[in-house]
């Protein structure tokens, strides 16, 4: 059986869901087809942040943020970027957001997080944006019933919250707003084939049906961290066993899809990089906000500031062998429960029992059990420099980022001694928000082929599409941002094009 829409939007994330509110908004047929059974992939286990610069938003928080100083911002710290693209970020960030806010069913809010560089047009406290919570009682029962649990529980097998916060109130209220208008959302459907007839993609085989697209395809699918050989391959760091990406999700079918047509590729061993506790079922899980306790390498030696943002952390991790996995040392400073956020959490118990976590009454018992030999010196050297309050080291505490988890009372807020026996050692691996490498794409997000031309009727935003950003991550909610962005230009074009003729 065949069926037709205007638009056919593969994934179901931020970026998926974006494109697919606004084309049935502006009166295309559209669907949405997602791999799994239930919508918001990646997405609906983030906090929702929002890196969409210059919108009214931020102006109602009276945040001292503009188009002009978030790009001051990436021209700071972009390596070769494209800089049309990076226009068309900036131009269409606020209209977009002021687009979302227009419909009842979206509303953001300020999320004071600190952007992840000191360099110029850095905004105090962050830009970032976020929806505000919903209720699931508010929603309409079917797509209350979709949207992916967050994380912890959705792992476990347990439903979801009463109030949806964050990544899951972005994807309930843009899948409010789009079923609210006539859209169609099918679960179970992977996408692995686009139909190519006369030159343009003209539709999808997803679950073994053929669906048409009248005006365009839109790939928003996520990445392909979930495929451990394509990983090695491109050469990714990390495992797929450490991804943040739920089980069943992002393996590249569709990226793959859209290659077999003819698409372009880059930045393929990139990705949203972070620091993972690894737990006793061999998964990661993303950390950040290290309140104390010092990461070292297999020798027991630091080799970067722990308050990093995650993605520069999980970058260091990432430039020698002996530090995935790390172990992270603290003390009883905390009744022995990790001094830091981690996404799931599993009990201290847990972990002791399957050998996730060790812990010893003295510091030298600890490293002579992991064979950590210069455990003893590295910590000895990091007290001193809590009692300093200077890390002569690796500058720790001396962002503004570094402080803004931190609690302690010495000198140095982000220096916290350790000291308090018993001690412990948790693994960490390198783990990921997903890979950023994918489909070669224009201001438009249409997809390119290798000779820079665009493929009719092909779009491509989100992890499936090669990122904006390059190997950067300037900041919380970049990731959603810029797929959401790209979604609406891709809906965009689509839309003139299916224009009439005057």
């Amino acid at each position: 059986m065949t069926v037709s829409y205007d638009v056919v939007v593969v994934g179901s994330g931020g970026g998926a869901m974006t494109a697919a509110h606004l084309a049935q908004k502006h009166g295309l047929s559209t669907v949405v087809v997602e791999k799994t059974d239930r919508i918001g992939g990646t997405s609906a286990y983030s906090g929702g942040a929002c890196w969409l610069p210059g919108s009214q938003v931020q102006q109602r928080a009276g945040i001292a943020d503009s188009t002009e100083s978030a790009r001051a911002y990436l021209d700071a710290l972009l390596v070769d970027p494209d800089a049309a693209k990076v226009e068309a970020f900036l131009a269409e960030s606020p209209r977009l957001v002021a687009e979302l806010e227009g419909d009842e069913a979206l509303e953001f809010e300020w999320l004071p997080f600190p952007e992840y560089y000191d360099a110029p047009g850095r905004v105090g406290w962050g830009r970032s944006i976020q929806p505000t919570n919903v209720k699931r009682v508010d929603l309409p029962p079917e797509v209350a019933a979709l949207v992916r649990p967050p994380v912890e529980r959705d792992r476990a097998g347990e439903p979801g919250r009463s109030t949806l916060s964050g990544g899951q109130s972005l994807i309930a209220r843009l899948a409010w707003a789009f079923t609210r208008d006539g859209g169609t959302i099918l679960t179970g459907h992977a996408v692995d084939t686009l139909l190519l007839e006369e030159g343009r993609v003209a539709g999808v085989v997803a679950g073994g049906e053929r669906i048409d697209a009248r005006h365009g395809v839109i790939v928003a699918a996520g990445g392909f961290e979930r495929n451990e050989a394509w990983r090695q391959q491109y050469g990714v760091p990390g495992d797929a066993a450490w991804t943040m990406a739920p089980y069943e999700t992002n393996a590249g079918e569709p990226i793959a899809a859209a290659v077999a047509v003819g698409a372009a590729t880059a930045l393929m061993d990139q990705g949203w990089f972070c620091p993972g506790a690894e737990h006793p079922d061999g998964r990661g899980s993303f950390t950040l906000g290290f309140r104390g306790g010092v990461i070292v390498d297999a020798d027991g030696r630091r080799y970067a500031n722990e308050c990093l943002a995650y993605d520069r952390f999980g970058r260091e991790m990432a430039k020698a062998a002996n530090r995935i996995p790390s172990w992270f040392v603290f003390d009883s400073r905390e009744g022995g429960r990790l001094p830091a956020i981690s996404m799931p959490e599993t009990s201290p118990e847990e972990h002791l029992a399957a050998g996730t976590w060790v812990r010893e009454e003295t510091l030298e018992a600890l490293a002579a059990r992991l064979g950590l030999t210069a455990l003893v010196e590295t910590v000895s050297r990091f007290n001193g420099f809590a009692a300093t309050g200077v890390d002569e080291d690796f500058g720790r505490g001396n962002d503004e980022y570094d402080t803004f988890f931190a609690g302690g009372d010495g000198p140095n807020r982000a220096l916290t001694p350790v000291s308090e026996p018993p001690f412990y050692a948790a693994r960490f691996v390198l783990s990921d928000l997903g890979t950023k490498g994918g489909l070669v794409t224009d201001t438009a997000a249409r997809v390119l082929r290798e000779d820079g031309s665009a493929i009719p009727g092909l779009y491509a935003t989100s992890n499936s599409a090669a990122s904006m950003m390059g190997a950067l991550y300037p900041g919380p909610g970049a990731p959603l941002g810029t797929a959401m962005v790209f979604a609406s230009l891709a809906v965009r074009d689509i839309v003139t094009r299916a224009a009439p003729a005057s």
